[in-house]
């Protein structure tokens, strides 16, 4: 069979996104050596990130050029079992979908989104989820509200947990610890977050957490660490940090490299994780993977991921936030102790059984589609 993925997220520092379509890829090779897969790219150096056996098509990287012709112009050529997108499909799309449409929050929640990207996005995931064969999404959360929103049984939507990448492990502290200080000019001890500056993500209310934190105990040390793209939001959020009379302790470190990631992850003392809405949430398990006690978020998707291995907190409590923050921090015991049990949670992911579960829905809606054709056939025969 010939599969095809839309991977022109990668290299484009899409975050979430490019994490998934890099690490399916890079599982596929090792798990399905009998069929061909073509990858879909729009960046020039994405290539090395792309299994060498897979045949790699340039695309479009505007998004009206790729979704509007390019991409189905390349799929009539190729002619594969299936696409593979995320989010949304182009249009005129000659073979089969499979969507994964990771959460469903523009349309829960509007508000953390410009009004034109929040139209855009319903308007397009709608058409893509609609047409599909399949919609996978990695959470049992998610896949409720996909169904909801969109009126579909539960056999269409298929729940396929992500994971943290490999690179995502313990290291030695001392050595984390000499490599953030140099490249990014923080010392320890510090709070780390990790995403893109925008209002789901809750970093405003991080930052009046924090500060809260320290006005309970001013004789901590601990700084803030907020790694994340910087986006049309990132002003307001640097505001609230130069306000809240610990701008010199709030460091803003922009988007950073898996590399300098696990770095992070490993000189933190504690990751923190306000987020109001995360369809999965995939930087606690990349916390808990590098051996870090986790304080995060009780909504939407987490307290699925995390299970027991992370304290969890009212997103919109500011006082919640800064007891569970506090709480890692002043007790080494309970500290330790979220750090083993995060270790072993973590582990309960795997980027393979991710791939592998993917592959076989692949496998399904390109036997669905052959029989269909078949049925097709032999209907118009017997006309």
């Amino acid at each position: 069979m010939r599969f095809s993925v839309d991977a022109h997220a990668i290299g484009r520092h899409l975050t979430g996104n490019e994490v998934y379509v890099r690490n399916l890829l890079a599982n596929f090779a090792a798990l399905d050596k009998s069929s061909e897969f073509i990858a879909y790219l729009s960046v020039a150096d994405a290539d090395g990130w792309v299994p060498s056996r897979f045949v790699r098509r340039r695309i479009a990287g505007n998004p009206f050029v790729r979704l509007g012709w390019d991409l189905s112009r390349k799929l009539w050529k190729d002619r594969p079992s299936l696409i593979h997108v995320q989010y949304t499909a182009p249009l005129g799309c000659p073979v089969p979908v499979v969507v994964s449409v990771h959460d469903v929050s523009f349309l829960e929640h509007p508000e953390y989104f410009s009004a034109a990207r929040q139209k855009q996005l319903c308007w397009t995931v709608r058409r893509t989820v609609r047409s599909a064969a399949r919609i996978l999404t990695g959470s049992e959360f998610s896949r409720e509200s996909i169904s909801r929103a969109y009126g579909l049984n539960g056999d269409k939507v298929v729940v396929v947990p992500n994971a943290a990448a490999p690179i995502f492990r313990p290291i030695a502290r001392e050595t984390a610890t000499a490599r953030v200080a140099e490249r990014f000019r923080v010392a320890a001890p510090f709070l780390l977050n990790v995403g893109d500056l925008q209002p789901r993500k809750n970093q405003i209310g991080l930052i009046r957490a924090f500060a809260e934190m320290l006005r309970a105990r001013p004789e901590l040390p601990h700084h803030l660490v907020l790694a994340g793209k910087d986006t049309w939001f990132g002003g307001r959020v640097r505001r609230v940090a130069r306000d809240s009379g610990y701008g010199g302790r709030i460091h803003f470190i922009g988007f950073v490299s898996d590399e300098d990631l696990v770095d992070l992850y490993n000189a933190c003392e504690v990751f923190v994780f306000p987020s109001f809405y995360e369809g999965f949430g995939l930087p606690v398990l990349e916390a808990m993977a590098c051996g870090r006690a986790v304080a995060c978020s009780s909504s939407t998707a987490l307290p699925e991921v995390v299970d027991s291995a992370a304290l969890l907190f009212d997103p919109g409590s500011t006082r919640g936030a800064a007891r569970a923050m506090l709480d890692l921090v002043i007790d080494p015991e309970l500290r330790g102790r979220m750090e083993k049990i995060g270790l072993h949670r973590a582990a309960q992911f795997s980027w393979r059984r991710t791939a592998q579960k993917t592959l076989e829905v692949y496998h399904q809606v390109a036997t669905d589609q052959r029989a269909w054709q078949r049925a097709t056939v032999a209907a118009r025969a017997i006309g």
